[in-house]
C-alpha cells in the first residue's frame, strides 16, 4: 500500500478498496429515490478514496479503512446534494401525503389504509403507490426545517423553544435535535405505529437490510418495500409533528 517513499500508492489503493466504495455505495442507494444511479453513487465514492489516499497519515490514531469510509461517504453526500437527488416537486408530494395522513389520523383516530390516503389525495390506489415509489428515500426532518427559512413554526423551531433565534451552536441543526429530546419523542412515536410499520423501520435502519432482504422477511417486492418505506416514514413525520406540538403547548 506504501511506496519506496513511504507514501501510499494510490492505484494500488484504489483497486484495493475499490470493493469498499461499491458495498458503502449499495448500503447508500437502497435509501434513495430509484432515480439515483449507481455508477454515480461508485464515480463520486471512488473520488472520497483517493481524496482518503492524498489526505492520510499514518499517524493520524485511525485505520486508513475507517478513515477512508467517512471520505467516501462525504463525497458521495456531496453529489446528492449538489444534484437535488429530490426535487422540489417531490418533496411537494411528499408533504401532500403528510397533510392527508395527518387529517384522516384526526378524522379516523387510527393510521388510515393506502386506500384511504389514497382517496383524500384523489388518487386511485395504482397512482398513489407509484408516487410513494417515487418519494421514496425522503428525509425524517427537511433541510429546509432544520434551518427554518421563512416558516416561522418549522419543526425545529418548534423543538427549539425560542422561535428559531438561538445562536452560536445551538444553531447547528443536529445538535439542535440532540438537545431538543427528538430521540426520547422518536422512540415514542414508532411505538405508536402499526406493526408492520415498526418492523420494516427496524429491519432497515436496525438491522440495515436492503430491499431484497427486507421484502424477503415481509414476502413482497423490492418495490413494495419502497411504497412501504416512505408512507412509514410518511406517518412518522406526521406524528413526531404532532407531538413537537404537544410539547410546545
Amino acid at each position: 500500500m506504501y511506496t519506496a517513499q513511504g507514501k501510499i500508492d494510490k492505484s494500488d489503493t484504489l483497486a484495493k478498496y475499490a470493493p469498499l466504495v461499491r458495498r458503502l455505495a449499495l448500503q447508500l442507494i437502497a435509501k434513495l429515490p430509484a432515480s439515483v444511479e449507481l455508477d454515480d453513487m461508485i464515480q463520486a465514492g471512488m473520488l472520497g478514496l483517493l481524496d482518503a489516499a492524498n489526505r492520510y497519515q499514518d499517524d493520524q490514531g485511525a485505520q486508513f479503512e475507517t478513515y477512508a469510509s467517512q471520505r467516501i461517504r462525504g463525497a458521495m453526500l456531496d453529489e446528492l446534494r449538489a444534484n437535488d437527488w429530490l426535487s422540489r416537486g417531490l418533496r411537494q408530494s411528499s408533504r401532500k401525503v403528510d397533510a392527508a395522513v395527518q387529517a384522516l389520523e384526526q378524522k379516523l383516530a387510527r393510521p388510515p389504509s393506502e386506500r384511504e390516503i389514497a382517496q383524500a389525495m384523489q388518487l386511485s390506489l395504482e397512482d398513489y403507490q407509484h408516487l410513494l415509489q417515487e418519494i421514496h428515500g425522503s428525509q425524517l426532518v427537511y433541510y429546509e426545517d432544520c434551518e427554518g427559512g421563512s416558516n416561522e413554526n418549522s419543526f425545529l423551531d418548534r423543538q427549539n423553544g425560542d422561535g428559531g433565534h438561538n445562536h452560536g451552536a445551538a444553531n447547528d441543526p443536529l445538535q439542535r435535535m440532540l438537545d431538543s429530546g427528538m430521540r426520547h419523542m422518536l422512540v415514542e412515536a414508532i411505538a405508536r405505529m402499526p406493526e408492520r410499520d415498526r418492523l420494516l423501520l427496524s429491519l432497515y435502519y436496525e438491522q440495515e437490510m436492503n430491499l431484497r432482504e427486507i421484502g424477503a422477511v415481509l414476502e413482497v417486492s423490492q418495490s413494495r418495500v419502497c411504497q412501504l418505506h416512505s408512507q412509514a416514514i410518511s406517518r412518522l413525520r406526521v406524528r413526531l409533528s404532532e407531538a413537537s406540538w404537544t410539547e410546545a403547548a
